[in-house]
């Protein structure tokens, strides 16, 4: 064959070679190209994660302003309910005064010796300082200690709690309690 006759059959068969010619050029195409599908597909999904991310974190910073507000309130009130470690009468007070509202008698108090944290461990905002006290009263003077310290001004938590009847042969007479508990504070 002859490059005029190539033209001739060319020219004569302008529709079905052009036809031709695309068709393998699209599949050359999708040839050198279906390898990246899978990769537009998963930096499709990617984007569209990261949008609908977004579009959250819009959605939810209308109210961030008062949501501050609030967590900065919230402290506060967390932070007034702390006892200060090393205020040994401050902490000691509190449960003198415990004492006159209720009609107590305290027979020992000790705030329990704080330790300083190990270098190693985990840093925190507060620190449990324990008590151990020891009261004596009626049942019902000893149950209003109890929720006054579940209820109180600070955070309280009950370790152990003993209690003992003054005089055993005496049913409904004087109890005593023997208290190990942690009040929640900052150093």
């Amino acid at each position: 064959m002859t490059n005029e006759e190539v033209v001739a059959f060319l020219k004569k068969n302008l529709i079905a070679v052009t036809c031709a010619a695309v068709t393998i050029a699209i599949g050359v195409t999708i040839y050198y190209r279906s390898d990246a599908l899978p990769n537009a597909e998963k930096v499709l999904a990617d984007k569209t994660k990261e949008g609908e991310l977004l579009a959250a974190n819009i959605e939810d910073s209308n109210q961030l302003k008062e949501q501050q507000g609030a967590m900065v309130d919230a402290n506060q009130v967390i932070s007034d309910r702390m006892i200060q470690v090393g205020q040994l009468a401050d902490n000691l007070q509190y449960f003198y005064r415990l004492e006159s509202e209720t009609g107590i008698k305290i027979l020992d108090l000790r705030q329990n010796a704080w330790t300083p944290p190990s270098k190693n461990a985990a840093k925190t905002f507060f620190t449990p300082v324990g008590f151990q006290v020891s009261v004596q009263g009626d049942y019902s003077k000893l149950l209003d200690l109890l929720r006054r310290l579940e209820t109180g001004e600070h955070y309280c938590r009950l370790i152990s709690c003993d209690v003992r009847p003054v005089d055993p042969t005496n049913r409904g007479g004087q109890l005593t309690v023997s208290i190990n508990l942690e009040l929640l504070g900052t150093e």
